[in-house]
């Protein structure tokens, strides 16, 4: 996305913001009620003119104050009107805008968080959180705001003009003749504005990617003192932004002042042409104050719609980067017809002649002709040097990869014929890396099963061996871990994990062994809640630790993508070569 998003052309047009139908057609009744008092309101405001003349001509003429009175009375009558129904316009558009924008977030994220691991490999975090927050704040300016400004001086400016022409032919001609130079400077410069607007927000989402990437990794930052680095490239990346910015900035201010001087220039010169008409009695004083008026109400829609025009396109660039997310397409989908697995899986899998490269390593096979046959209820351990594609096959399994050829099942059922839902709903995964989330012990717990009652969790908890600590927390289950659970250890973070599987209770459970880096407490405690989630299901262990290699019922020794050896541990002590090589190095300290 970052590619595309320095490829992207220059676009000529606000077509990007034809993506917001979708979003708009449910409120239609709210838009057309804005559309309709914004026609009221436009309509009176054209309106106040005609009294004026009216007053001038008539009223001050007839030398009466009745006569005065009526026309100040229908005067003041059209600006209450005019007053009322923009209030009313004012109201509705505004939510809209605040409408749509909720709406377009939602869309965005649930279109982000359904891709697979591929578009993550190539796309920043922080990129997407700037068009969640940045480019959908754009949208929301002009969709609340921005566009409605410009659709009402658009009307004013229409209107004015066919008032004007009905007014005095004469004059409105000399002032047809000026407005192409007028209006073609204008365009010219907003496209530079649009082209700007989009660098801008292209380099927000750069230092916020950076933000991100580098607060999510601050005690790395810190442990090895690159704190003055990280703040230097920050800054560069602000720099960056704030250079991009004003230069859009400058370009938008000239962009005022020209539209405004030539504006009022051409207003000017017409305004002294009708000066010599009434001078000449062609026109009544009366007529002259109306298409002052009238002038002036073309002079300001043209000066407002000037200015909105950058912001529109502002927001019609920041439409354009999030049509990229509401038009991405998964590379891991639901088939059409997708197949169907029982209720509840029996658990046997299948890996049949299964061949695998990383969309961004294509030259490196990831697994090669990998044939693995694991029976329901069996534990089977894998074990293998760094990239020997342990990992990848957790993977491939749980679907979010597929494999370039060969086919991996469950239950007989090609993996990729089912809904990656349906097929994720019958595996625990429990990470080496635990993941938690900001909020609550009880909350994080229940992601394993949304909708369990307190029962249910407290009961996962104390078979994972959390009940103990969790209730010492200040405020027990209810407490709030803390940004990727850093309130808690190590350990207690991993029996959380493992207290999440346990309340999700699937079929198979794919363990990527975490006791390596724990305590001897931790560990012991560790080790024996996964024995208890493990009785039952058909596990996959990528294993690290001596124990859990004896008690895995086969063990699959594993290198550069190829099963090198299956087996138990004494047989495979015997017969192969690099498995005695990692059980005297890796698992001599459990061993001894």
């Amino acid at each position: 996305m970052a590619d595309a998003a320095a490829d992207r052309p220059k676009a000529r047009s606000l077509r990007p913001l034809a993506a917001l139908r979708p979003f708009l057609a449910p409120y239609r009744a709210r838009a057309l009620l804005a559309l309709f008092a914004l026609l009221v309101a436009a309509a009176a405001m054209l309106a106040l003119p005609i009294a004026l003349r009216q007053l001038l001509d008539h009223g001050l003429a007839a030398n009466s104050a009745q006569t005065i009175n009526r026309y100040f009375i229908g005067f003041l009558a059209a600006a209450v009107v005019f007053g009322a129904f923009a209030a009313l316009r004012f109201y509705h558009v505004t939510w809209l805008g605040e409408r749509i924008v909720a709406d377009v977030r939602n869309a965005v994220y649930g279109r982000v968080i359904r891709m697979d691991p591929t578009f993550f490999e190539v796309t920043r975090t922080g990129e997407v959180l700037s068009r969640l927050t940045t480019d959908t704040t754009l949208v929301q300016s002009i969709a609340g705001s921005s566009l409605s400004i410009a659709l009402r001086t658009s009307l004013s400016l229409i209107g004015a003009l066919v008032m004007l022409a009905l007014t005095s032919p004469k004059l409105t001609g000399a002032l047809a003749i000026l407005m192409p130079l007028v209006i073609v400077p204008l365009i010219v410069v907003g496209r530079s504005v649009r082209s700007l607007s989009r660098a801008s927000q292209d380099r927000v989402a750069d230092s916020s990617g950076l933000a991100g990437e580098t607060l999510n990794a601050v005690q790395t930052v810190q442990a090895y003192t690159l704190e003055p680095l990280q703040a230097a490239r920050y800054g560069a990346a602000v720099e960056a932004g704030f250079e991009t910015g004003v230069q859009r900035t400058r370009v938008r201010a000239a962009l005022t002042a020209l539209g405004t001087t030539l504006v009022f220039g051409a207003i000017t010169a017409v305004l002294w042409l009708g000066a010599r008409e009434v001078l000449a009695g062609s026109m009544t004083g009366g007529q002259l104050g109306q298409f002052l008026l009238y002038a002036v109400y073309v002079g300001a829609s043209a000066a407002a719609l000037s200015e909105t025009w950058g912001e529109v396109q502002r927001g019609a660039g920041a439409m354009e980067r999030l049509s990229e997310l509401l038009e991405a397409k998964p590379a891991i989908a639901a088939p059409a017809s997708p197949a169907h697995l029982p209720a509840r899986a029996s658990g046997r899998i299948r890996f049949d002649h299964v061949e695998f490269r990383y969309p961004s390593r294509p030259d490196n096979a990831a697994l090669s002709d990998y044939t693995l046959d694991i029976a329901p209820g069996e534990t089977v351990a894998l074990v293998g040097p760094s990239g020997a594609g342990k990992s990848t096959a957790f993977q491939l399994l749980l679907r979010f990869y597929d494999p370039a050829s060969g086919r991996v099942l469950v239950d007989g059922i090609d993996v990729a014929t089912l809904a990656p839902e349906e097929l994720r709903g019958q595996i625990a995964l429990v990470p080496q890396d635990t993941v938690l989330f900001g909020a609550s012990a009880r909350e994080n717990i229940g992601y394993g099963r949304p909708g369990a009652s307190d029962a249910e969790i407290v009961a996962a908890a104390e078979a994972a061996a959390a009940d103990g600590f969790l209730r010492e927390l200040p405020q027990g289950y209810d407490t709030f871990l803390g940004e990727r659970g850093l309130r808690l250890s190590g350990g207690q973070r991993q029996r959380l994990a493992i207290a999440r599987a346990v309340l999700k209770n699937p079929p198979i459970l794919l363990l990527d062994e975490a006791t390596s880096a724990l305590d001897a407490e931790s560990e012991r405690l560790v080790q024996e809640a996964l024995e208890r989630l493990m009785r039952g299901r058909t596990t996959l262990i990528i294993a690290h630790r001596l124990a859990t290699v004896l008690k895995a019922d086969r063990i699959v020794v594993m290198d550069h993508g190829r099963i090198v050896g299956i087996g138990t541990h004494h047989e495979l002590i015997a017969s192969n070569p690099l498995y005695a090589r990692l059980a005297a190095l890796q698992f001599s300290a459990d061993a001894s």
